[in-house]
């Protein structure tokens, strides 16, 4: 019997008899059926650019916006979830409450993760760590891939989350690179929630003014 994150209801993990017999050890479940139905993952036509749900194909008006100023340097993001109440529920407990069991309820929305040779979690400042006490990014992903620590965050007066559309897009850049040797090939970014792409331009800028040769995409859980 285990007791959901969200719901505080207990519940019975489901048997995969296939697993069972594969001798695999099951995983922990944090989150109950009930809650996981709650979150909607993405259906349709999607953006190309960032996953966003479209009417139409082709890109969406922020990627276009992004091309404009990225040409052939344009991130391809994926995302799994649409930001809806829940979604947004679960994030104002886990970041602005700094309520760190909730990462393994992220964690767990994450079904499968896109092939890379370095995946690199978007850091958090370091007064907003302080303050929560964890980094809310790495997180989520330390125990789904091995995490490869290649970007710094400054202080901000203002986290991400707080800002609105116009301050977001205002926002200058806070990141920079580490530089460590024989960094190449595909590098993945990891961050929870694609709201402009201006944080992930961001770290995208500073990761290729230290590794120009290496390709940069990202994920996140919801768009």
């Amino acid at each position: 019997m285990s007791k959901c994150l969200l719901c505080n209801s207990n519940f019975r993990r489901e048997i995969n008899y296939e697993k069972l017999f594969l001798f695999i050890k099951p995983t922990k479940k944090y989150t109950c059926n009930d809650c996981l139905q709650k979150f909607a993952k993405k259906k349709g036509i999607l953006c190309l650019g960032c996953s966003k749900e479209t009417n139409a194909k082709g890109m969406c008006s922020d990627c276009i916006r992004w091309r404009k100023i990225y040409e052939n340097k344009m991130l391809d993001n994926r995302s799994i979830y649409q930001y809806n109440d829940v979604f947004h529920d679960l994030m104002v407990r886990y970041k602005r409450y700094g309520d760190y069991v909730l990462c393994n309820v992220l964690a767990e929305l994450v079904d499968t993760l896109p092939e890379a040779d370095y995946y690199v979690p978007v850091p958090s400042a370091p007064n907003h760590l302080q303050k929560r006490g964890f980094d809310t990014i790495y997180s989520i992903y330390q125990n789904l891939v091995p995490l490869t620590k290649l970007l710094v965050k400054e202080d901000t007066e203002k986290a991400q989350g707080e800002k609105n559309r116009e301050e977001r897009l205002l926002t200058t850049q806070t990141f920079y690179a580490i530089k460590k040797k024989n960094i190449s090939g595909k590098i993945m970014l990891l961050d929870d929630i694609y709201t402009t792409g201006r944080t992930l331009y961001h770290a995208q800028d500073a990761l290729l003014k230290a590794y120009p040769n290496c390709k940069i995409n990202s994920f996140t859980i919801s768009r």
